[in-house]
């Protein structure tokens, strides 16, 4: 069953999680202690991010400089196959326009559908580090739109150089990003709305949020995306706050805010073992709130956050 058939077949709200692949050259024993973890909450599917490669500075010891190309986290693929393997769940690796040419992606889009994985979640992806606006690569999308349609002429058995495929498989569905507190690079939420839109129009089954810590500003987004005419499920990203680092950490990395009353919780906290207990109370308290909404799902970031992940599923499903 396709994501979008598997969250509308539950009665409840669906449980969901994304994992992040291992550094290169480690295992991925730590992947599966995360999904055992959370394996008890009846997770409909896995998300599994995928990383661009970056470039690195190698010194040469003359006064000079070797610029080489580095993927710190390679094998989403790989990943994404082993734990369907292992553990039977749908996987939904996810598919970057960042760091990617059409040719790369196109060489992805074989292999998984090769594996039997015809889910995914299509993104953009982040500027590389190097950059001041987001380049794209020579031959690659500028915006997860165009990425979208070359995952649509695949599924017409049409490859990237005009030519047909001589058997066709099982096409691809997949869901995109949207963002409660606009993308950060867009002028304004209107010009963000428009594109959610365009995703959808494009063949989105689903889109899911930017993790956020005001269900107002989720339910506002979900309105006005209402109004404007996008009718996808808007499924809600969550991670529970887990560090006093995480004070400036979360709104500088993710462009969110926090809200008055939790800031006003955490500031009275003198350790991460006390921020941890305060993140954990409210992220009980968003979803459930969420929940009483009608939300169709809950997506959780695991990253970092596994253990207060299963505390948080523990009281409300």
């Amino acid at each position: 069953m396709k994501v979008i058939d598997l969250i509308n077949s539950t009665q409840k709200t669906a449980f969901s999680f994304e994992i992040l692949p291992p550094l290169k050259g480690t295992g991925i024993e730590k992947l599966y202690e995360t999904i055992d973890l959370l394996r008890e909450f009846d997770p409909k599917y896995i998300n599994i991010t995928t990383h661009r490669s970056e470039y690195v500075y190698k010194e040469l010891g003359n006064g000079l400089f070797q610029r080489n190309r580095l993927r710190r986290r390679p094998g989403t693929v790989a990943v994404a196959a082993a734990i369907q393997n292992k553990y039977n769940i749908t996987v939904v690796p996810h598919i970057l326009c960042s760091g990617f040419t059409q040719e790369d992606t196109e060489y992805q889009l074989l292999d998984l559908q090769f594996l039997g994985i015809t889910d995914l979640l299509v993104l953009r992806g982040d500027k590389a580090k190097h950059e001041s606006v987001f380049v794209p690569e020579p031959g690659g999308h500028a915006h997860a739109v165009e990425l979208q349609q070359q995952i649509n002429n695949f599924n017409k058995g049409i490859f990237v150089d005009g030519s047909e495929m001589k058997i066709t498989r099982t096409p691809f569905s997949y869901g995109v990003a949207c963002y409660p507190e606009k993308h950060e690079e867009a002028p304004n939420q209107e010009t963000d709305l428009y594109w959610l839109k365009k995703k959808m129009e494009t063949g989105a089954e689903y889109a899911v949020t930017q993790l956020f810590y005001d269900n107002r500003k989720y339910f506002s987004f979900v309105e006005r995306a209402r109004q404007e005419g996008i009718t996808i499920p808007i499924i809600p990203g969550i991670k529970p706050f887990k560090k006093l680092s995480q004070l400036s950490m979360i709104p500088k990395t993710f462009k969110v805010d926090l809200p008055e009353e939790l800031t006003h919780e955490l500031l009275k906290c003198t350790n991460d073992d006390e921020a941890r207990h305060v993140g954990i109370e409210w992220c009980v308290k968003q979803c459930r709130e969420l929940i009483d909404h009608g939300v169709p799902s809950l997506h959780f970031y695991s990253i970092g956050a596994a253990d207060s992940i299963r505390e948080v599923a523990r009281q409300i499903y």
